[in-house]
C-alpha cells in the first residue's frame, strides 16, 4: 500500500491552474502504479503540505478524479484509487510499444469518427466542458505552465459527447500518451519549442471547437483530420 509519503512535495504554482495542476499530478501517479487500485489516498492536509495548496484546491481535484473514475470516496474515511474498468479490455503498452506517429496514426482513424458523432450529439453541457477547456489551456499557456491536462480533457469530451463509451475508454487507455508532448523526451527535442507548437495545437482546437458549436459534423471531421495530421508532422521524429 501506497502511503501519504508517496506523494513528494512540488512547487507551488500559480493559484487559477492549481487544481488541473493537481488532477495531473495524482492521475499520473495512479497510472504509474505509485498509487495503486484500493490505496487510500494522502489525507486532504498532506496534499495541502506537499502541494502548498488551498483545501479548497484539494476538494476540487477530488471531484474531478471521482469524475472521471480514479477514485472513489467514502465520507468520513477517505478517498481510494479504482480499478480501471477496462483492466480485462483493451490494454495498450503505450510505454514501450507504441511511438508517437503509431498514437497519430490510431487517433486519425479514431477521433476523426468520434468529433463527427460529437458534432451531431453534443448537448450544450458538454460543449460548455470544451469551451472551458480551451479557455483553461489558453491560460495555463500563457502562464508557461503544462497544459497537457487540459489538451486531454478536451478530446476526452469530444469522445464523451458521442455518446458512445468505447470512443472514451480507447483513449482513456492512452493515458498521457495522448497528447505527443509526453512523448517527446529532450534529448529528441532540439531546437523544437513546446510552447510554439501547443500554441498552433491550440488554434486547431478551436478550429475544431466552431465545427462542434455549429453541429456540422463533415468541418468537425475536417478540422479534426488537419489536427492531427499536422500533430503527426510537428512530432514526425516520434
Amino acid at each position: 500500500m501506497s502511503t501519504e509519503s508517496d506523494i513528494a512535495p512540488g512547487r507551488r504554482r500559480p493559484s487559477t491552474n492549481l487544481a488541473h495542476e493537481l488532477v495531473s499530478d495524482l492521475t499520473q501517479q495512479i497510472m504509474r502504479g505509485i498509487l495503486k487500485p484500493g490505496d487510500k489516498l494522502p489525507s486532504e492536509s498532506t496534499i495541502v503540505r506537499a502541494h502548498g495548496v488551498s483545501r479548497t484546491v484539494v476538494r476540487e481535484a477530488i471531484s474531478k478524479l471521482q469524475a472521471a473514475g480514479w477514485v472513489e470516496t467514502h465520507h468520513g474515511v477517505g478517498s481510494f484509487v479504482l480499478e480501471r474498468q477496462d483492466t480485462h479490455g483493451l490494454r495498450l503498452n503505450v510505454d514501450t510499444a507504441l511511438s508517437v506517429r503509431d498514437i497519430l496514426e490510431l487517433r486519425l482513424g479514431l477521433e476523426t469518427q468520434a468529433v463527427a458523432l460529437a458534432a451531431r450529439r453534443r448537448s450544450a453541457e458538454q460543449l460548455a466542458q470544451m469551451r472551458q477547456a480551451l479557455d483553461d489551456y489558453q491560460q495555463l499557456l500563457a502562464n508557461n505552465d503544462s497544459c497537457v491536462e487540459a489538451d486531454q480533457r478536451f478530446h476526452l469530451l469530444i469522445a464523451e459527447a458521442t455518446g458512445n463509451p468505447y470512443f472514451v475508454q480507447i483513449l482513456q487507455s492512452l493515458g498521457n500518451a495522448l497528447i505527443p508532448r509526453t512523448r517527446v523526451r529532450d534529448a529528441e527535442r532540439g531546437d523544437v519549442d513546446l510552447a510554439q507548437l501547443a500554441t498552433l495545437a491550440n488554434q486547431e482546437h478551436e478550429a475544431i471547437y466552431a465545427a462542434i458549436r455549429r453541429q456540422d459534423p463533415d468541418a468537425a471531421r475536417a478540422a479534426m483530420w488537419t489536427h492531427l495530421s499536422n500533430s503527426r508532422e510537428r512530432f514526425s521524429a516520434g
